[in-house]
């Protein structure tokens, strides 16, 4: 074998992988020295905060990927092959078996590994696109002077989670966990479109599972304690969980209110007695915005 056809190459891609990343952090390292507001702002999160920087982390990466993929198997069959081509006699034949045979697994687990990763991508970008959803039947409460947060980060020691969307006003505080699942193909004699809540799991078009539902239980406790403590407020928070796209059908009166997005306004509002007064609301609200205030440039 040839090695200089194949150091040649090799030495200009590395010239070049160099050379442009050097040139992507010289750009990000003057944009940083241009901006054109205090470097200590923080913004709020917005809706699917987190789920938005994951397809974010995933496309600037996704580059990287490709080239992983499609060099490994190559890469791994130019060794084995410069092995192969030692072997004396018909040995150099069972080499180049095993060197066809490992391109061929090799290309296999690349492909299987990079579609994994593009379907994590898409299920991230479901979620996001759930939440923004979810945010935007919530926005019109604002009027009505409830207090609405997203994607607000939390901690319990070390394990760290978000709660999707916090609502607080006059009919309490909410807890809202957001689940976006695809339609499937349904059982026979059910509707692909229907979900069943019947208190402890969600019976879907395909089977049953209780996807989102201790979450969305273990959210609103954890908010409850916490605001008990950094407010002294006594109220319960309700853990809601929202279905976008689905039709649900759950007992009126679950612990957990398991319901499509478009029926929050009417779910929050539903009792229409006054749980927390202004002073309340303000105060339950400026301690979850201390939370949601961290988005930097």
């Amino acid at each position: 074998m040839n090695w200089n056809a194949i150091l040649l190459p090799s030495v200009f891609f590395a010239l070049f992988c160099l050379s442009a990343f050097g040139l992507i952090w010289w750009e990000r390292r003057k944009r940083g020295t241009q901006i054109p507001f205090s470097r200590d702002l923080r913004l709020l999160r917005t809706p699917g905060e987190s789920q938005l920087k994951n397809v974010a982390r995933f496309d600037e990466d996704f580059l990287s990927m490709w080239l992983l993929a499609g060099l490994a198997p190559c890469l791994m069959a130019i060794l084995l092959l410069e092995v192969a081509t030692r072997l004396p006699g018909w040995w150099f034949w069972v080499g180049l078996g095993v060197v066809v045979a490992g391109f061929v697994t090799a290309l296999v687990l690349a492909v299987r590994w990079l579609m994994a990763r593009l379907k994590q991508r898409s299920e991230r970008y479901l979620a996001f696109f759930g939440e923004r959803v979810v945010a935007e039947f919530l926005e019109p409460l604002k009027v009505s002077g409830w207090r609405i947060f997203h994607d607000v980060p939390c901690e319990t020691g070390r394990e760290k989670f978000n709660i999707d969307h916090i609502a607080i006003g006059p009919g309490g505080v909410y807890a809202i966990e957001t689940r976006t699942r695809p339609k499937g193909s349904a059982r026979e004699g059910r509707d692909d479109y229907k979900v069943f809540y019947d208190g402890e799991q969600l019976n879907w078009p395909w089977g049953e599972d209780q996807h989102g539902v201790v979450p969305a239980m273990g959210n609103a406790k954890w908010l409850q304690n916490w605001l008990v403590k950094t407010t002294g407020v006594l109220t319960e928070v309700v853990p809601v969980l929202a279905l976008p796209g689905w039709y649900v059908e759950a007992p009126a009166r679950a612990a957990l209110r398991v319901v499509n997005p478009s029926w929050l306004p009417d779910v929050l509002v539903a009792n229409g007695t006054v749980a927390l007064n202004a002073k309340q609301i303000d105060l339950c609200a400026r301690q979850v915005e201390q939370r949601c205030r961290d988005v930097e440039y």
